[in-house]
């Protein structure tokens, strides 16, 4: 795991400090350091890159000892654009640090003020903790909980799994009590030893709507960005991975050159993309082996090295008779199709008994933070092994670029009432033909009114008594429920139906708390639509950790702020109308000169196989599974009771509809927990380093909530 950690304090120098928090017992001569750090610049408000971070990540632009920039990531500006940004930050401007193209986390100090600029979709977030009369940060937040030797908070655990997508129940908690997030699209400023949370991306308000922009306008913004985003990876430097990974076996498709790599364990060096058949993957790929340059460096191919883009299709039921009663074919042949592109290099990578959701669930690094792909970290690390280096997946497209059944309520907010007919019309056709499918429409339009006239305090107060009676819905079984259940202020996770009456309470208590308090958007599309993209983001993180192949970085361009600015820009009524998110791919494409798409491309997906392949996994696993929940955290914590868990795993296994979601939400939680009490040592170093790691007292038996 990479991370940036850094602090600010009123202290001449913060790195000779003595007990840690307890201000006034400063002794010169102590000392504290993350372990393995590599010191941008020094005291008195010291900055370290932590982790294996390739030289070209890790960038600094100074005008004098005072000014100075730092950026870590993937960030296609040029030095003179860095030190232009530098002056514009120095002068106040935030926005320009967030401007340009790839992903990164940016960080200035002018004089004695420090500003810590956190990305638009969560991807790559700041976090921060008091200590020692200052401040602490770093975009991890399990070093800042050692530091300050934090314990677990218990609430903010209760919350993710009750309203995981819900900002009013999480608030800018994490697991460790102390430890605190800034919320997407705003930055830290340390000055002195205060600290100041602002924003830098305008939010909609109720009374006036974001300006729109033309459709083809803003479809053009977002292919320029795209392009930029796919360009900032690929003029990168390249780095030859230095550690050998465990040998994956052979893959289908590979030439001899590529064997011998992976024999040795190493990356194919250079560009590889995901490439499913679906509409985002696809975009990238296409984006990627278009551009101008040598899109990456299989061996063994065509005229040489570097003329060819290594495109990764999983299919864990791509081999015998499964694979034809299945609707992945068509997904199958997509793929197929869009690799004859004679700059792609397809392989196909057969799934395995081993690749199952909840397989090997005993091994897997300790992540920051709880996230379901905990569950799935061995399925995707087979697939991403046998990418290159640097890798695009198509993460956040949907996020992005589709519309949040609540931004039906500011169409109507906005008095656009005749935009509304066409979703509504699709998800009648969708429930098929029946008599209840002609009163679709009006039922659509009621629940989209009755949300626009909720205010924003009502509806938070509304979901905090459905808490409060245990009024979980079962999980939707269609895309009009769907719909419906979305277009509410906040609705429960698919988890909350297991969580005892004592932790829903308490959640029901923070979003009572939060009713109170003043909303940064009182549109509830936006608002909606936001949460979503920060919940996925967060997870996304949670999946680079959990399925990170030593040596090789993935690149989600969707969550660029770039990206994410641009795709803020469409229309809402371009966004909600059917089939929008592969319209406006299919004009990226064209508008990149990629016109030759195969039949069906961006045609919607159905989770009929997920669905399938999660119980095949609950089912290969159930003994390990109920072991688990045998005697587990999560039940200590007052959380959840055990024997009921326990039947809803039994139950899965055997085929009957279960909220397999929230499953997959409890057992990722319970591994969380379970690998965080039974690590050891610290992230910290040095005469003054905190004397034991965060929560090492463990999980209080039946902690009061």
């Amino acid at each position: 795991m990479r991370w940036l950690v850094g602090w600010s304090s009123v202290a001449a120098s913060f790195g000779t400090v003595g007990a840690v928090g307890a201000p006034g017992t400063e002794h010169e001569g102590d000392t504290v350091q993350p372990v393995g750090a590599q010191l941008l610049w020094g005291d008195p408000d010291p900055l370290w890159a932590v982790g294996d971070w390739r030289p070209d990540e890790v960038r600094t632009v100074s005008i004098d000892g005072f000014t100075r920039l730092a950026v870590l990531g993937c960030c296609g500006a040029t030095d003179e654009e860095l030190r232009v940004g530098l002056f514009a930050a120095r002068g106040g401007a935030l926005r320009h640090l967030t401007a340009w193209p790839g992903s990164y986390t940016a960080v200035v100090q002018t004089g004695r003020r420090v500003t810590i600029a956190g990305d638009l979709a969560g991807a790559r977030p700041v976090f921060y903790t008091p200590w020692a009369n200052g401040t602490a940060y770093a975009t991890a937040a399990l070093p800042l909980a050692d530091l300050i030797e934090a314990q677990l908070d218990i609430g903010h655990l209760a919350a993710l799994l009750a309203c995981p997508d819900v900002p009013e129940a999480l608030r800018d908690g994490t697991p460790y009590t102390g430890v605190k997030r800034i919320p997407p699209g705003h930055a830290l400023v340390l000055r002195e030893g205060s600290r100041e949370i602002t924003g830098y991306e305008p939010v909609a308000s109720l009374a006036v709507a974001a300006p729109q922009l033309d459709p083809e306008r803003a479809v053009d913004g977002v292919r320029d960005a795209l392009v930029e985003a796919v360009r900032a990876r690929l003029t990168a430097p390249r780095h030859a991975p230095e550690t050998p990974l465990p040998d994956p076996g052979p893959v289908p498709g590979m030439g001899p050159a590529e064997r011998r790599a992976r024999r040795r364990g190493v990356p194919v060096p250079g560009i590889g993309s995901d490439l499913s058949g679906g509409s985002a993957s696809a975009t990238l790929a296409l984006l990627a082996a278009g551009l101008p340059g040598l899109p990456g460096t299989v061996l063994g191919h065509g005229t040489g090295a570097g003329e060819r883009l290594l495109a990764v299709t999983f299919n864990d039921l791509a081999a015998g008779a499964r694979a034809r009663e299945t609707d992945l074919t068509p997904e199958l042949e997509r793929a197929g199709a869009i690799a004859a592109n004679p700059r792609l290099h397809h392989i196909v990578v057969p799934g395995a008994e081993e690749a199952l959701p909840y397989a090997d669930l005993d091994s897997g690094p300790l992540t920051d933070e709880p996230g379901p792909s905990l569950v799935t970290a061995e399925r995707a690390r087979l697939r991403l092994q046998s990418g290159s280096a640097d890798h695009l997946v198509g993460n956040g497209a949907r996020q992005v670029l589709d519309a949040h059944p609540a931004r039906l309520a500011d169409l109507l907010i906005d008095r656009r009432r005749r935009h509304i007919l066409r979703p509504a019309t699709a998800l009648a056709k969708a429930e098929g033909t029946s008599p209840t499918s002609l009163l679709v429409p009006l039922t659509v339009y009621r629940a989209a009114r009755r949300l626009a006239r909720t205010p924003y305090r009502s509806g938070i107060e509304e979901a905090a008594v459905r808490l409060t009676h245990r009024e979980v819905t079962d999980t939707p079984t269609g895309a009009l429920d769907a719909s419906l259940e979305a277009l509410t202020w906040s609705r429960p996770g698919p988890a909350a139906r297991w969580l005892t009456g004592e932790a829903l309470a308490e959640v029901s208590i923070r979003l009572q708390e939060s009713a109170l308090r003043p909303a940064s958007s009182q549109r509830p599309g936006e608002a909606r639509a936001r949460a979503s993209l920060a919940r996925h983001a967060y997870d996304h993180r949670v999946f680079e950790q959990a399925a990170e192949v030593r040596s090789q970085r993935l690149h989600a361009p969707f969550l660029d702020n770039q990206v994410v600015r641009a795709c803020r820009a469409l229309p809402e009524t371009l966004r909600v109308q059917p089939g929008a998110r592969a319209a406006i791919l299919r004009a990226v494409l064209s508008g990149a000169g990629i016109h030759d798409l195969p039949a069906g491309w961006g045609a919607a997906t159905t989770h009929t196989t997920s669905t399938a392949t999660a119980q095949a996994g609950i089912r290969a696993a159930l003994d390990s599974l109920l072991a688990l929940f045998e005697a587990p955290l999560l039940a200590d914590a007052g959380l959840i009771e055990a024997r009921v868990v326990r039947k809803a795993l039994r139950a899965a296994a055997e085929g009957e509809p279960v909220a397999l979601d929230g499953l997959a939400d409890l057992t990722s939680t319970e591994l969380w927990l379970r690998r965080l009490i039974s690590r050891r040592g610290t992230c910290w170093t040095g005469s003054a380093a905190p004397r034991q790691r965060a929560v090492a007292a463990g999980v209080p038996h039946r902690r009061s909530l």
